[in-house]
């Protein structure tokens, strides 16, 4: 008899607990945006980007998710041996990151947060402008830090990507090879988008 009312007190508590943890909004949702992609580097230009992420809500102030990420961006600014600048255009960058998403006021409409992630940048091929030479496609593992707000159905971010430099071996007039070049693939998103699902629950 003891142990059953143990067990019936275990459950009734077990029950209150994960009432209390639901959200009031439903867990899975898929956020598509649009944004402005600045690389880094002095002088750099910027470019396009488009994300997809599916997340879900774990606890109310906690989603986890998958951002794909493809930017396009006119130009970075690459650097050789002797700190000298060179441009270097990059034709495109996909990224696949694991992604934790904070919210400070998980049951209203307007909700801001901070978070981040962790996983894979392809860096498309980078040709170089002031010296000439190329560097083929490559996969560099780097993180990303963001901050933003969401506003019933509507999303705006501000992400940083911090991805390794990509070092590559151009020629000069004469067609030595010149060593220690470097571009700079970091950048900033600023990005505009809605939430599918996710809406309050009935």
């Amino acid at each position: 008899m003891k142990n059953l009312l143990a067990i019936l007190i275990l459950s009734s508590v077990i029950s209150l607990t994960a009432k209390s943890q639901e959200s009031v909004f439903k867990p899975f949702k898929v956020d598509v945006s649009l944004g402005y992609a600045i690389p880094g580097g002095e002088g750099a230009k910027g470019g396009i980007l488009f994300a997809v992420e599916p997340k879900y809500a774990v606890i109310p102030n906690l989603s986890v998710g998958l951002r794909m990420e493809a930017a396009i961006v006119a130009r970075f600014n690459g650097y050789d041996e002797n700190g000298e600048v060179m441009e270097a255009s990059v034709k495109g960058a996909a990224s696949y990151i694991a992604t934790g998403d904070y919210y400070f006021m998980a049951d209203k409409n307007f909700r801001p947060f901070t978070g981040g992630g962790v996983g894979i940048y392809s860096i498309a091929g980078i040709e170089a402008t002031s010296t000439s030479g190329e560097a083929s496609a490559g996969s560099k593992f780097g993180g990303l830090v963001r901050t933003g707000f969401e506003f019933s159905h509507f999303r705006f971010g501000i992400e940083y990507n911090i991805v390794p430099k990509t070092k590559f071996t151009g020629y000069d007039g004469d067609g030595n090879p010149t060593t220690g070049l470097t571009s700079n693939n970091s950048y900033m998103g600023i990005k505009v988008g809605v939430c599918i699902g996710g809406g309050r629950r009935k």
